[in-house]
């Protein structure tokens, strides 16, 4: 997590010492401006950020839990399908497409 050093309202009533050659109040006082506005966007950005993030965090822990609590080997209506199963239906499946064209060769 970040540190941060400033607030925006540190930075709105921030005030600095005049000399005689020093720099132009208004010219400062416009960027100090800019950088509120960037600073608040960071903020909103930010927060946003961490809304979607804890949002995502949440689906992956449901998702992890349906995974976990599902037997492995098992399908969406609980029979148990093995690799045999899969290669014996591929087979069938050639057999009734390409029909004659399989025993040909």
């Amino acid at each position: 997590m970040m540190n941060r050093e400033l607030t925006q309202k540190e930075i709105v009533e921030k005030d600095f010492k005049t000399t005689m050659r020093g720099y132009n109040q208004t010219e400062v006082d416009e960027f100090l401006d800019v950088v509120i506005r960037d600073y608040e966007s960071f903020q909103s950005e930010i927060s946003q950020l961490k809304s979607e993030n804890d949002r995502l965090m949440d689906k992956l822990d449901e998702f992890s839990k349906q995974v976990a609590a599902k037997p492995q080997g098992q399908n969406s209506n609980g029979s148990s399908v093995t690799n045999f199963d899969i290669l014996k239906r591929l087979s069938n499946l050639e057999r009734h497409v390409f029909g004659s064209k399989l025993d040909d060769e």
